[in-house]
């Protein structure tokens, strides 16, 4: 059965966690490096540990692993044979169990919570070429060279025992489309996809949301669609098109409303906790029963959120 779903027959509505890197930087970690946040998968796993749990105390219900950017490729420039590669990708499954079996293991976290899920990050083809193509689709490569790509990882997530996989930041169709095929290599695995958006009805490479979200309606190990590492002004009408085309729950967590300049590598602007809260009672209304953070949130930002959703 989709976790998800059983979540949402407990609560109306599924925290999501925040940021990793923003975090991992809070705590000292450089990330300005090709393998990113799965880097500290090498050097200072405890800070991911670390990490999840706080999420877990801000009243996350979903932890997303730190394997965003870890690939048997994307180890293997770094002198990593396929095996130790593939155990790291198990490894940020288990920080995430870890932290969660902490977590609950305090009879007074169990209070008016669910059991926290954990979910394997797979992130796109171009995370791994770390050169901002996540947010433009131009791979051009074919579902079979993605499906082969995707598919070490994706075994790796799943042996570890995560809940569910959290294929997310996708920017093109395609990738969409081979990671559903991949996915029926593991009956009873459960996923959801989030893509980035240029706008309030497309995906970064151009395509509709509504035609996306059509198609993952009628995939049976879809666990939710909706968008993630975007901007939070798009989500109301990104979130209104995925409801017109699909039954399957919407999942929202956009960056804190900032933005990236890849010139200077640095972000601009400003957010609060609390506008972050009330901007995502609005996704909700829309429609949105999944609701976490992305680039620049905070643990702050989703206490904010669970405080609104649970404040009745």
């Amino acid at each position: 059965m989709n976790p998800i779903e059983t979540i949402l027959k407990h609560q109306r509505i599924a925290i999501v966690d925040g940021a990793m890197a923003t975090e991992l930087e809070a705590r000292g970690c450089d990330l300005n490096d090709d393998l990113w946040s799965a880097r500290v998968l090498l050097e200072q796993p405890e800070l991911i540990h670390s990490v999840h749990l706080d999420y877990f105390n801000a009243g996350a219900d979903i932890a997303i692993t730190a394997s965003y950017q870890a690939t048997v490729d994307g180890f293997a420039k770094r002198g990593l044979s396929r095996d130790q590669a593939l155990d790291l990708m198990k490894k940020s499954v288990k920080l995430a169990q870890e932290a969660r079996d902490e977590f609950w293991s305090k009879t007074e976290n169990r209070v008016n919570r669910v059991r926290p899920l954990v979910a394997g990050s797979v992130g796109p083809y171009g995370a791994f070429l770390a050169d901002g193509s996540e947010y433009r689709g131009d791979y051009n490569l074919t579902e079979d060279e993605l499906i082969a790509f995707h598919r070490p990882r994706i075994e790796a997530l799943i042996a570890s025992g995560a809940d569910l996989l959290a294929c997310e930041t996708i920017p093109c169709g395609i990738e969409a489309q081979a990671l559903i095929r991949l996915l029926t290599e593991f009956p009873g695995t459960f996923a959801w996809f989030t893509f980035t958006a240029k706008d309030g009805e497309h995906i970064s490479n151009g395509e509709r949301i509504a035609d996306i979200a059509a198609f993952l309606d009628k995939q049976p190990q879809t666990a939710a669609i909706g968008i993630n590492c975007s901007s939070p002004l798009h989500i109301p009408s990104l979130v209104r098109e995925i409801k017109q085309n699909t039954s399957k729950p919407i999942i929202v967590y956009p960056n804190s409303g900032e933005y990236y300049s890849a010139v200077t590598n640095t972000w601009h602007g400003e957010t609060s906790c609390d506008k972050f809260g009330s901007q995502s009672k609005e996704w909700y209304e829309n429609g949105a029963t999944l609701i976490g953070g992305c680039c620049r949130t905070t643990p702050g930002h989703i206490r904010e959120v669970r405080n609104w959703a649970f404040q009745n």
